[in-house]
């Protein structure tokens, strides 16, 4: 209690201490506002009020009988006047903003007026890194390539002039009726839904002004590969109907159903890829394979098939093209810079289905699933329109750097144990033989395999760092060869359906793998 006490009363004496300092201040400041006001001449008021100082009136300057006598005998403090605050002016916060260069439908403003080109927007974003660099060090460097994706020059400034028609006809109309110079979005019903409802399907149309042939792209035929679609969404906006020759068909998403689940299958497990052309009566796959086959790819002169890797793998933008095949061939020379590999089509794709009716189709592989890679769709973009000026349909000329080789062989190195897998290079790397691609190593033992290409070539492929199983396909190499000649053939499985979307290829897994188409 005693100590107590003593406490309360040292907090006591200093309370009162600080109100008489306070009260001795407040009262020198009084002081020294009067005699200013004595010195101007002003007359002393018993109440004296500044913004900052309150004069007392119970004080001595107003017990004194003048104005004079406080002056005279007072002691007044000179207390210089605090320096006006610099009120601190925020630095801006500068925000660099891309703006879409979409001309909406309906819309009677120019497109000029709704357009920001990349190239702008690039600028933009390099002169804000130089003037302010500190608030700028997370933004990535417009002028850096990044990983290697092909040795090609920038891409031409992208414009989207095309305005679409929302009139949603049915693609069982055919194209009859389409008016020359439009984009148009039409519609094919791939079947029934688990609760009996139809399933419309997107389809993109650009009908020309002029007579020409017609060339369809399609993408997410796996509905978790996602490049396609927005190399398609660019390609169709991008390309004027009004300078447009023949007909350009886009389809977004094939296999709307997978891609609703985030899945390369369809929901029965089935691979939409190992089924076509199709058959009318049988399973899901192969109706929905059959409808749009008919529908659909039977109006087209050419199709080019976009995908990308699978199950966790990324591949360098490349074309697959069965080079034995003529027509193939001459439309493989509208790509530019991009790197061909050949390959026969494996049956029930919808490359193989098509060549087979006459179609001469490519596949365009670039980037991974799950995932938008907008190196991969910008080269894809690229790649399209270089193939529609080659075709005669479209002029614009896209410039390439150094053409890409073609490969006519490649393989896939496996991983031969279980573990982590870290790569060592790139995508894109070009390699000799013994040299160190990655390595596996087991979490528990910390034993290391280290993995080393068999071959000289250019990793076209590559599965990303992740958990593998013995036997893991980890790394695709491209093998240059001067011809076909002395090529391996391939075994043909005919079209039979499978229950399993591989069960068929059993017999090929030494030379193929998922991840392909």
């Amino acid at each position: 209690m005693d100590s107590a006490a003593r406490l309360i009363g040292v907090a006591c004496v200093s309370l009162v201490i600080g109100f008489l300092v306070n009260d001795a201040r407040k009262y020198t400041a009084n002081e020294a506002f009067a005699a200013t006001l004595v010195a101007a001449g002003e007359p002393v008021s018993e109440q004296l009020t500044t913004p900052d100082v309150a004069v007392d009136s119970s004080g001595p300057a107003a017990a004194s009988g003048s104005a004079a006598e406080v002056v005279a005998g007072v002691e007044t403090e000179v207390v210089a006047a605090p320096e006006a605050a610099v009120e601190a002016v925020p630095v801006p916060v500068l925000t660099p903003r891309v703006s879409y260069r979409v001309k909406p439908s309906g819309t009677d403003q120019p497109a000029d007026e709704l357009r920001t080109t990349s190239h702008e927007v690039e600028l933009t974003l390099l002169q804000l890194r130089r003037s302010h660099a500190a608030d700028f060090e997370d933004l990535p460097d417009p002028t850096d390539d990044g990983a290697p994706l092909g040795e090609s020059g920038p891409m031409p400034e992208l414009e989207y002039v095309a305005s679409l028609r929302q009139d949603g006809t049915s693609i069982d109309q055919g194209f009859g009726d389409l008016e020359p110079g439009t984009l148009s979005r039409m519609t094919w019903w791939a079947g029934e839904s688990l609760y009996g409802a139809s399933i419309p399907t997107p389809v993109l149309v650009a009908q020309g002004a002029e007579p020409g042939p017609t060339l369809c792209v399609t993408a997410a035929v796996h509905g978790d590969e996602l490049n396609g679609i927005e190399t398609v969404r660019q390609l169709m906006y991008s390309v004027d109907p009004a300078k447009l020759s023949g007909r350009l068909i886009g389809v977004p998403i094939v296999n709307l159903q997978g891609f609703e689940r985030h899945s390369r299958y369809l929901p029965d497990r089935r691979d939409l890829n190992r089924f076509f052309p199709g058959n009318p009566r049988g399973s899901a796959a192969s109706r929905i394979a059959y409808s749009f086959f008919e529908k659909v790819l039977r109006h087209c002169n050419a199709l080019v098939d976009l995908h990308t890797g699978s199950f966790h793998r990324t591949n360098l933008p490349q074309l697959r093209a069965n080079l034995e095949v003529e027509g193939v061939v001459n439309l493989t020379k509208g790509f530019g810079s991009t790197v061909i590999l050949h390959s026969r089509a494996g049956s029930g794709t919808l490359r193989g289905a098509a060549v087979i009716a006459g179609i001469p189709t490519v596949t365009l592989e670039a980037g991974e699933p799950l995932r938008v890679d907008a190196a991969a769709v910008e080269h894809s973009v690229k790649a399209l329109f270089g193939l529609l000026d080659n075709m005669g349909m479209y002029g614009r000329r896209s410039f390439w750097g150094n053409p890409e080789p073609t490969y006519y062989r490649s393989l896939w190195v496996r991983s031969d144990n279980g573990g982590i897998l870290l790569s060592q290079v790139k995508l894109g790397r070009r390699v000799k033989a013994g040299d160190q691609l990655g390595t596996v190593t087991d979490p528990i033992t910390n034993a290391e395999q280290v993995i080393r290409s068999p071959s000289s070539g250019r990793v076209i492929g590559m599965a990303l760092n992740q958990f593998v199983m013995p036997g893991y396909a980890a790394y695709h190499i491209g093998v240059e060869a001067p011809t076909l000649e002395g090529l391996p053939s391939e075994p043909d499985n005919g079209h039979t359906e499978m229950d399993h979307p591989v069960a068929a290829y059993e017999d090929l897994t030494d030379s193929r793998d998922d991840s392909e188409e």
